[in-house]
This record gives C-alpha cells, structure tokens and sequence, in this order.
C-alpha cells in the first residue's frame, strides 16, 4: 500500500473546534514530549524555555514577555517543535545503508522526519544510489574545494531558514560576500517579503512599529490574513489581556478559525475549566485576496467620517491628497465583488477603527501571498497614517513573523539587496569590497540552477524544496547542481532531491548544549517585534559528531577561502562573542551589541516607533495610491490558498491531525463550501485531482478529499507542502517577488 493509500484509508474528517489551547492542549503537549524525548529530557528542555537567559523556543518569532514569565511560557507548537529536534530516535549510516535514495524519495514528508536526528556527516558521490558516511575534514575539503574553483562567486547561491542563529547567519553573509557574492536567498523571500517590501517605502522601515505593551494596550487589534490559534498560538495571550482591559479584535480572514473565535488559556483556571475569552468581537469573512478592495472602503469610509489626524498629516506624511482623492472614488461594487461581504459589514468594521483611539494592525501570510501582496500592506499602512496610529503607545504596524529568527537573519545581512551602508560598514570592518550588484532571491535561485547559471548550493537549515513553489521544476532545478550542502537536524526532501554530490551536515539543534571550541557558547535572535537576547541550550547533543551551524560555516568558509582578507574564521568558531562584537561595528542598531546581550539583551531602533520620524527617501511617511483590482474567476474554478495543519510548522509535518478543523490522520483535503459542492455536483467525501491553470501549462496535485466547510462560495484551502506543486515559480507577488500561494485558480476532476 502507498503513502498516499494509507492515509485514505485512516482520514477521518469530524466537526472544527470553536476554541483554541484548553486543557487538551496541555495533555498533548507532554503526552507527545514524553513519548518522544522521555520524562527527564522533557523537563530539562520545556522548562528553560522562552525564560530569562534560557532556550528561545524555535518554532514562531512571537516575543517573550520582559517581565515576570509564566514558568510554562510556550504553546503547544512550540513544545512540538522543542519535542522534534529532542527526539530520540536517530538516523545514522545503518539508516542510509538500508535506504536507498530511490526508496526514500517514495516516502512522505512526514515519514521522512519521523526517522529522527541526523548524527553523521554523510555524503551521495555523483551516480551513487545511497548516501554514505563522510569524514568532516574531507565534507569541508569537498566543499571549499568546489566553492574555490566556480567560474563566477556568483555560481554559487548561500540559502538560509529562519531557524539560525544571528552568530551563524553574519558569519555565513559574512563567507558568501568574501567569496565575491550577494546571492543570499532566505525563507523572507517565501512569507513576509510583501511585508518588508512595502513598509520600506511607505515607513522607511522593513519592520513592525509595535512592542508587546503595544497591543496590551490598544483598544482595537485588526488580525488580517493570519490563523494565530495554530501558527502563533502565544500571541493569543496578548489578545487576551487586551480584551481584559476592554480591548475590541476585528478578524479579517476567510475561515472562522478556532484561534480567533475563543481562547482556553491553560495558565489559568478558568481557560481549563471555565468558558475561556471570546476572542474576535466581528469575523469578515472576506473572499481570498478581496483584502485590497475592503482596506481602500475602509480608507474612504473614515474620510467621510472625518477622523483624520490631521496634524500628524500635515508634519509626518507625504502623498495625502492624491491617496484621500483616489479612495473618494472607490466603486462601491468592485468592493463587494472583489470582498464577497455585504457593504453593512464593510461599515461596521469601518465604525469599530474609527471609533478607536490606539489600533494594532496584524497580519501574516494570508496578506502576503498574493500578486498585489505589496498593495494591499501599504493600504494597511495608509488607513495607519490617515489616523495617526504609528509611533504612539497602543498603536502601529505588527506583522507576525513565522520562523523565530526570520527577521534577525535579516538584521544579520542574508539580505539579496543589501543596503549600501551595511556593505560600507562591513567593507571598513574586515577590510575587503564587497559587491555591490544584487543576488538571486529565491525564485531567481530556482531559475539560476534550471538554467545552468548556478552550480553550488548551500542551504543553513531549511527545507528548499518543499517550501518553494512549482516544487517539480524546484527540484528539477536542484538535481541540476553539481554540489548542494544542506546544514540540517533531520532528513527531508531537500535531501533527496539534491545535486550530482550532495552533502548533510547534522547540526546541533537550539535546545542543545553547545561546547565549541571548549567553552559554554550561547546564540542570539531577534523577535518578530525587534527585541534581541540570547538563548542557551540545555540538553546533551543527539550524537557526539554533531557541531554547531557556526562552527560549520566558519569551517566551510575557511576550506573556500583560507586565509583570504583575514578573516578569523577559526576564531569565531572558538568564541561567539567576538563575532557579536564585529555584529557591533558593522550592523546598524547594534552598537555595543556583545555587552548588550550580557546585560539581557536590547530592542533593535525603529524610528517610525521610537520618534515619528521616517527614514525614506522624502523623510516622512508616504501615503501610496494603487490600483483596485478585482481578479476575476473564470466559471467553473475556484480560487485556492494554500495554508498549515495544526500539526505543522512551515514544511515540518509533526503528525497528521488538524483538531481544530475537524481532520484526523490525513492531510490530502480540500475544505470546500456546501454552495460549491452543490453548484459543481460534487459531493461531501470525494477524491478530486486538482489541477491550476496558468498561460505555461497546468499543473496537478492528485487525490484530495472534499471536505464540507465553512469558507466562502468560490474559496478552496488545502494544506501546503502538497499543493506547492500548484504554484508556478513565474506566479508571484508584484514588487516582492513572493509566491502567490493564497490566489491559485483551480478546477476539481473527479477520480
């Protein structure tokens, strides 16, 4: 029986939760860190968790709390994630001699993590079936080897997930720039690069306006595009307080997910117990990517309701006029064609912002994703403007990272475009010229190795493959390479879909002791909301050959380039801390940065938030104008958005079930309204094939169940990494290059 035959044969589909957390959540928690890691590696890796000088937890980038912590500060994903890299079952040379790569590409995503730890350097020599053992002296030789000897530094691209640390990712910009590239593609590309991307030009900064305080004390939280319940899930207890304190949440997506609907707190009596909080006061339901067209309503409703500030306008803003001038013009019918809502729930959401004094404004993927990602964020950010509610207490810009040091990489420079002054800075520090020419993003990374342009690909953590888009071409275009490095903790299809040689280099995981060079090391990272600390790991390593990310890259980096420009790549390895003393003289915001972190950490400088002061090229905030569009279906299609299970983070599948939508031991499902069914003639339980249409061609994702839900009449959602392969590479975000994973036209084929 196939992978795909077994999980038809146990799916089994029940009613969504309308809560999420609650006494349940805790029970599964330790149920499945116990089963996984055993009672005493359970308490010795959760209980240090997300606490002052502990392990920051390496599932989401929401902020810890700067005060008193709770002694159990972590959600049920994060204690899957801490349960994940602290499993004790391990995937060693027996395990690849008993596996041929043939064998391993037939399994699931899931089974594939399910193996365990990687604890041996290994290596598939070009031809060869199985990966086999390889010595770590002769893995950096055969790196450095390859990496030295490229035609152009730009044959080669350096990837990097939001999991590394900011030691291991400035080293590793750090080894890409010395080698002559800024070919420097990271997991922002994927998620959150609409976000950067139009907050660079409307605030002059890449980054959320907010702290923690902030959204404790507004009182109206706007949660756009985001399922917080299970890709967040400690953000619910920042909602929470909010609401004590007299708070109102307007949730704009188009499923009611448990999340927003109602909070059973477990670190309180009355959320195991007792009814929990009522989360979101108003749901619009809101057609995938009528986003767009509902903010520009909202933004000429609260014109004509006149709660203009109009003297933050005047000093702190450029471009009113011509915004307050295009949205006066709004077409009432775009806006219900494109939003599928009533224009009664287009103003009562307007009513609830224009009757606040202190709105956060939230959102995440479900905004990002989408061809006019970019427009629809800076519309966020001029209803924002229009009411003064950036840089001042309660109020401001909050998107919510996934990866919990997505945004740190950032700061730390893996950056494909980097800014002129960081380039100047690390030019002084280390004595060399970087270049100055753009790199390959990640799409561009695919098209590079597709068409022979790239030859070596290195990737710090993550799983490539799964995450990109158009996954065929994705991993055709990595089969294509003479060489991929994959620095990980557990196998996954980057693995198996990888270049003629191909390397793993099992890393130490974050909640693991770390002795490099004979001292106690520590890392740091940077939350979602720019607070910078450090976090140690606690447990012993997976296996005695395992070594750090940074001790890894600065060995690859000195088998490339010996001792080209000085650089003490042995050094860094050996103590963390001069690294982060270099991050102080090169990364702005980071004066002083070692002794910050000894003394507990910083918040990162934003001037939007800090000054009202704005850092673009006019030195004020800019209101921008945008086209309206209204995409269009045409009939017999429906529109997909690819999201996560409850029992995911990003492409790791922890198990199989998505309590709070109903589904249990499966993940090949389409939710799929009763009015589609009924106008489509399918019925509730059917296997479809899905099949998007794009000018290049069609695309197929096979056997997925139809499950009966509540989303919108002509919206479909399916779990993604498996309809990645829906998304074409040449399909994404305008300005931002992301993947259009949330506006994927479909059509249904029955089996």
């Amino acid at each position: 029986m196939s992978p795909i035959d077994d999980e038809e044969r146990r799916l089994r589909v029940g009613a969504p939760a309308d809560h999420a957390a609650g006494l349940r959540a805790v029970r599964l928690s330790l149920t499945n860190a116990v089963r996984q890691m055993g009672v005493r590696k359970t308490v010795r890796n959760l209980r240090p968790l997300n606490q002052h000088d502990g392990v920051d937890c390496m599932s989401c980038a929401w902020p810890d709390p700067p005060g008193h912590r709770h002694t159990a500060e972590f959600c049920e994903n994060g204690a899957k994630a801490v349960s994940w890299e602290g499993t004790r079952a391990t995937a060693g040379p027996e395990f690849f001699a008993a596996h041929s790569i043939a064998d391993l590409t037939g399994r699931t995503d899931h089974w594939l993590e399910k193996q365990g730890r990687l604890t041996h350097p290994m290596v598939r020599r070009e031809g060869g079936t199985h990966y086999e053992p390889i010595s770590w002296d002769e893995a950096f030789l055969l790196a450095g080897r390859q990496l030295s000897r490229l035609g152009s530094p730009d044959e080669a691209v350096f990837y990097t997930s939001g999991r590394a640390s900011n030691e291991a990712a400035f080293v590793y910009q750090l080894l890409a720039r010395a080698l002559g590239t800024n070919n420097l593609p990271d997991c922002s590309n994927m998620c959150h690069e609409s976000t950067g991307t139009a907050l660079m030009r409307t605030i002059g900064v890449g980054k959320g306006s907010v702290t923690l305080d902030d959204l404790h004390q507004a009182d109206l939280i706007v949660v756009s595009g985001q399922n917080p319940g299970t890709n967040h899930p400690r953000m619910l207890t920042a909602l929470e307080i909010a609401k004590r304190d007299g708070a109102k949440i307007l949730a704009i997506n188009p499923l009611p997910e448990a999340g927003l609907l109602r909070f059973d707190n477990p670190q309180k009596a009355r959320g195991l117990v007792g009814g929990g909080t009522a989360l979101a006061d108003r749901l619009l339901r809101v057609r995938s990517n009528g986003d767009l067209a509902l903010w520009k309503a909202i933004g000429s409703l609260l014109l004509a309701r006149g709660v203009a500030d109009k003297e933050f306008i005047a000093s702190s803003t450029v471009g009113f006029e011509a915004w307050a001038a295009h949205v006066a013009r709004v077409d009432r019918d775009a806006v219900l064609a494109a939003t599928g809502l009533d224009w009664a729930e287009v103003e009562a959401a307007a009513d609830m912002l224009a009757s606040a004094k202190r709105i956060v404004h939230c959102w995440a993927m479900g905004i990002t994703q989408h061809r006019n990602a970019v427009a629809t964020i800076k519309e966020f950010v001029n209803v924002a403007l229009l009411q003064g509610m950036i840089g001042k207490p309660g109020a401001g810009l909050c998107p919510v990272r996934g990866h919990s040091n997505v945004q740190g990489d950032r700061s730390m420079g893996i950056w494909e475009k980097p800014p002129a002054l960081f380039l100047d800075r690390l030019r002084d520090e280390f004595g060399f010229e970087p270049p100055r020419e753009h790199g390959v993003d990640a799409a561009d990374a695919v098209r590079a190795f597709r068409d022979g342009r790239a030859k070596v690909f290195v990737a710090l953590g993550g799983n490539f493959v799964a995450a990109m888009s158009d996954t065929e071409v994705t991993a055709a275009a990595m089969r294509n390479a003479d060489l991929t490095v994959q620095i990980s903790t557990k196998l996954n299809r980057s693995h198996l879909e990888a270049g003629r040689t191909a390397l793993i280099l099992p890393t130490l995981g974050r909640t693991e002791q770390d002795h490099t060079g004979g001292r106690v090391q520590r890392i740091t990272v940077e939350d979602s909301m720019s607070a910078v600390h450090a976090s140690r790991g606690r447990s012993e390593p997976a296996g005695p050959l395992l070594r750090s990310e940074v001790d890894i890259v600065c060995a690859i980096a000195e088998a490339a380039l010996g001792d080209r420009h000085g650089i003490p790549w042995a050094g860094f390895a050996a103590d963390y801390r001069t690294i982060r003393e270099r991050i102080g003289r090169v990364v702005p915001g980071c004066d002083d940065y070692a002794d910050r972190i000894d003394a507990g950490g910083f918040t990162m400088p934003h001037p939007p938030r800090d000054s009202r002061t704005f850092p673009t090229p006019e030195g004020k905030a800019v209101f921008t104008v945008s086209p309206l569009e209204v995409l269009t279906v045409p009939e017999g299609r429906l529109v997909l958005q690819t999201l996560r299970s409850h029992d995911q983070f990003n492409t790791t599948i922890y198990g199989l079930d998505d309590r709070y939508r109903g589904i249990r031991s499966g993940r090949r499902v389409v939710f799929i309204s009763a009015a589609d069914l009924a106008e489509l003639g399918f019925a509730d339980g059917e296997l479809v094939d899905l099949i998007s249409e794009w000018p290049d061609g069609e695309r197929r994702a096979d056997r997925f169940r139809l499950v009966e839900y509540d989303t919108p009449k002509g919206c479909v959602a399916a779990y993604y990494p498996e309809t990645n392969p829906l998304v074409p590479l040449d399909s994404q975000a305008e300005e931002s290059g992301t993947p259009t994973s949330k506006w994927v036209i479909v059509r249904l084929e029955r089996r």
